[in-house]
């Protein structure tokens, strides 16, 4: 058997009459930069998560990073946020001007330990990016009154979690803004790069709409220096046809997650720890294991692909080493990164590929 970690072609599949029409509708329309299917992703969006505004820009880190400069955090500035997670979380902390400041994670949930926070807060502390790491919410709760006593700015990036819930509320309708990612391997993913930034807030959202702009608000007039960061008219045709299936293709997921615990249970993989306030997406299916390049590589031998997210934790990436972290500074991060990796979870994935995954899995296991 050959199993993908994730299969792109099999959810295409499901639903390719609707993104055909869809695409050539929106090339019949001859309107292709930030149009109707632009619009309407937003509207839809926005309302799902239950705020004011959602604005569509070209991918998930130019949404960081837009954010960022919306709230005027720069030079000088610190921000809080996680270790283990994609670099855009920091290197746009970087871009904006500001310094990254990395706080462990909790080793069950590999989220931002919210109880290691405060300490880390200084007079340059202007914002925290909680990461709601491979699809389940960092206690928001915490977050929030950590942010309200410190008068911070919060901005989710929920990257890998749209359609998360923590305790009723869908990530990105509980910080100041929230920031969303496309990327295709996305639980709602296009067919190249998109993003999109969701707030209540009107001045932060018109700021995004004129920095996605190259600072413009009327074309040709320019108040502010932008970018050039919009979301394309004809992905978000395909997301606008792909968002009525996220939250069918999120309950396949958390469903096919319960029976790879059920089928693991007896192994000795750490498995995935979801927290009973959160509704937890499963973006990846993250275990961790001891020998972990041994088993991924018997996987591999066996036709099961797998990633690992992420080997090295940003604190000690080589473009930060002026920052003055060493190796032993952040160990659950760092312990992570040396023994987590994902298994192939999809929503198309069958019964049958699972248990081959989980017998070959408790094979490795017997031989050791």
């Amino acid at each position: 058997m050959n199993i993908q970690l994730l299969d792109l072609l099999a959810q295409y599949e499901t639903i390719k009459d609707e993104i055909k029409d869809a695409v050539i509708s929106t090339i019949e329309s001859g309107h292709y930069i930030l149009g109707s299917q632009v619009k309407k992703l937003e509207e839809d969006i926005a309302k799902y998560c239950g705020v004011k505004h959602g604005i569509g820009v070209a991918n998930g880190t130019d949404a960081l990073l837009l954010t960022l400069k919306a709230f005027g955090i720069g030079e000088g500035d610190e921000v809080i946020t996680s270790p283990f997670t994609f670099f855009a979380s920091a290197e746009t902390i970087s871009q904006a001007g500001a310094k990254p400041v990395f706080v462990d994670i909790d080793p069950d949930t590999y989220c931002i330990d919210v109880d290691r926070i405060e300490e880390k807060i200084t007079e340059r502390t202007k914002a925290i990016i909680p990461v709601h790491i491979f699809g389940q919410m960092v206690d928001m709760d915490r977050i929030m009154e950590i942010a309200n006593k410190y008068n911070l700015i919060v901005i989710e990036d929920a990257c890998q979690a749209i359609g998360a819930e923590y305790k009723g509320k869908k990530a990105g309708s509980i910080g100041h803004a929230a920031c969303f990612s496309f990327f295709p391997t996305k639980n709602l993913g296009g067919y190249g790069d998109g993003g999109m930034v969701v707030t209540n807030d009107d001045a932060v959202a018109e700021r995004i709409r004129m920095l996605r702009f190259h600072g413009s608000k009327v074309k040709y007039y320019h108040e502010i220096l932008g970018y050039n960061s919009r979301l394309d008219e004809l992905q978000a045709a395909i997301l606008n046809v792909k968002f009525k299936y996220l939250d069918e293709w999120n309950r396949k997921r958390a469903e096919k997650a319960e029976i790879y615990n059920e089928l693991l249970k007896d192994t000795s993989c750490k498995l995935p720890v979801a927290r009973d306030y959160n509704k937890h997406i499963y973006h990846l299916y993250i275990i961790q294991h001891e020998k972990r390049d041994e088993l991924i590589k018997y996987l591999k031998d066996n036709g099961v692909a797998t990633g690992i997210y992420y080997p090295v934790p940003l604190h000690l990436q080589n473009v930060y080493k002026d920052l003055g972290y060493k190796e032993g500074d952040l160990p659950n991060a760092e312990y992570a990164s040396k023994r987590t990796f994902a298994i192939p979870l999809y929503p198309e994935l069958t019964l049958e590929q699972q248990k081959y995954v989980a017998e070959k899995i408790k094979e490795f296991e017997n031989l050791k």
